[in-house]
């Protein structure tokens, strides 16, 4: 079977964005927002407290966001719930009333296209909230609701919020908030059928579909798919998925999943002994225990081997997210652990995608403290900012860090060098995790061209018939092209 992927993906480079933590614009015609109390901007971030960040604001940054070099924005859901997170939906046709309405939405869409960006949607399709009006319906009709097969009912009467009492009915991860759907009843598969298609029908350029392995009705995301790509045989559908994700990636479901293997992996080799594992213990993706060079080699050729090369080029990276705590402070404020690992993750096949604020050096712990409100300017970390616009620049400059072959040509001690090659055009990139000078000498052989301009990063190069001789400061990469 031939797979077909959006080729788009390939070249794109995503921003995260968690929208009422990234900007707070002033919304047109929406004076009665003007007087709610939102949680302070620059606090630390509760669990349920609201900041204020809006679709407008985002409009009003696209300027920024277009400087840093992203052209495709992933949005956490969107859509009117009763959290800051939004993950608890209540109407899946409405965008929140607190991020600007559907009118904000439409006209951010529009504006992101015509700066040639994308926009990508979370869709939240395992399980909706106790506002969700199909289940309100639920709780005030009990078993006379028309809609009690929509969910996973299990005896009555519900208890939807008293905790001294059983549910009996069921919610994802045990949270009464969040009631799965049934979606083997074809009433239910059909509704978001209908919202994938809607969505796409609007203009939007993807779905990255929240905890889809939970689904279990047969060919279900097989029919999603095809339902999307007959509107729009271009968009993407990334699931969360964090590790060996071979059942949804053979063509007939996702184009790629959240690449959490790749972020494991990296985290343990660039943060080595420096992971403070309060931060990441009990996630799925493991960045620890501390890999030398070659062990991060065999994992990273283990993930390569894992999937079609077309898969590949689709998987979405990434080096945090809303769901974890950010770098700087898993590695416990070391700031070449985010060089090091920013420099891999822009060289790496599939698309990157950088978590908002990530780029000027916003830390945060775990959740709620991994959402903090973007900060102000001149709280920005600018050589980090420097760094991640000369890396994004480099990836859009040069089609062998976007799609071309991905060859390991050595990995010792503490340094890992790999060449990433097109026919036409070849880049070598090197990194060296060690506290001390590193030094290796490459087989030049396997390359096709003589790299010897240096692109990013101070290492010296030496070329000698057949070999090529690196040293490498500590704490640093290089590419050369």
């Amino acid at each position: 079977m031939e797979i077909h992927t959006p080729d788009w993906v390939k070249h794109a480079v995503f921003y995260q964005i968690f929208p009422d933590r990234f900007a707070k614009g002033k919304q047109p015609g929406k004076s009665m927002l003007d007087h709610i109390r939102w949680e302070d901007w620059s606090a630390v971030p509760t669990l349920q407290g609201y900041k204020g960040g809006n679709l407008w604001g985002v409009l009003e940054k696209l300027d920024y966001l277009q400087d840093l070099g992203v052209n495709a924005i992933y949005f956490t859901p969107i859509f009117q719930s009763a959290s800051n997170h939004r993950y608890h939906t209540h109407d899946y046709y409405q965008v929140d009333p607190m991020l600007g309405s559907t009118a904000a939405f439409r006209e951010l869409l529009m504006a992101a296209h015509k700066r040639n960006m994308k926009v990508v949607l979370d869709g939240v399709f395992n399980h909706a909230s106790r506002g969700f009006f199909f289940f309100h319906d639920i709780l005030e009709n009990g078993p006379h609701s028309p809609y009690v097969d929509w969910f996973q009912i299990e005896d009555w009467p519900l208890s939807a919020y008293d905790g001294s009492k059983p549910a009996n009915y069921l919610g994802w991860a045990d949270n009464r908030a969040l009631p799965v759907f049934n979606h083997n009843n074809p009433a239910v598969r059909e509704y978001i059928m209908e919202i994938a298609e809607y969505w796409i029908n609007s203009g939007i350029d993807g779905w990255r579909l929240d905890v889809p392995f939970e689904v279990k009705t047969e060919g279900f995301w097989q029919e999603f798919r095809d339902r999307v790509k007959a509107l729009n045989p271009d968009a993407y559908i990334v699931g969360e998925v964090w590790g060996d994700s071979r059942e949804w990636l053979d063509g007939t479901q996702f184009d790629g999943v959240m690449n959490y293997l790749f972020t494991g992996s990296t985290i343990a080799f660039t943060a080595g002994d420096r992971v403070d594992l309060e931060q990441v213990e009990g996630r799925d993706y493991q960045p620890y225990p501390p890999l030398f060079a070659g062990d991060y080699a065999e994992k990273i050729q283990h993930l390569l081997e894992m999937y079609p090369w077309e898969i590949q080029l689709t998987q979405l990276n990434l080096l945090a997210s809303h769901d974890t705590a950010r770098l700087i402070s898993i590695a416990g404020g070391d700031e070449p652990t985010v060089e090091l690992a920013t420099l891999l993750l822009m060289t790496f096949p599939g698309p990157p995608s950088v978590y908002y604020g990530d780029e000027v050096g916003l830390p945060g712990r775990l959740d709620p403290d991994s959402r903090r409100g973007f900060p102000d300017e001149p709280d920005w970390n600018r050589p980090v900012l420097d760094y991640h616009k000369k890396l994004i620049a480099l990836r859009h400059d040069r089609p062998s860090l976007r799609i071309g072959t991905y060859q390991v040509l050595s990995a010792e001690g503490t340094v890992y060098v790999f060449a990433r090659q097109l026919p036409e055009e070849e880049s070598i990139v090197a990194v060296n995790v060690g506290t001390t000078v590193g030094e290796i000498t490459v087989d030049a052989t396997r390359l096709k061209t003589r790299c010897d301009r240096l692109l990013y990063g101070n290492a010296e190069c030496v070329w000698s018939n057949d070999n090529l001789t690196l040293t490498i400061p500590a704490r640093t990469g290089c590419i050369l092209g």
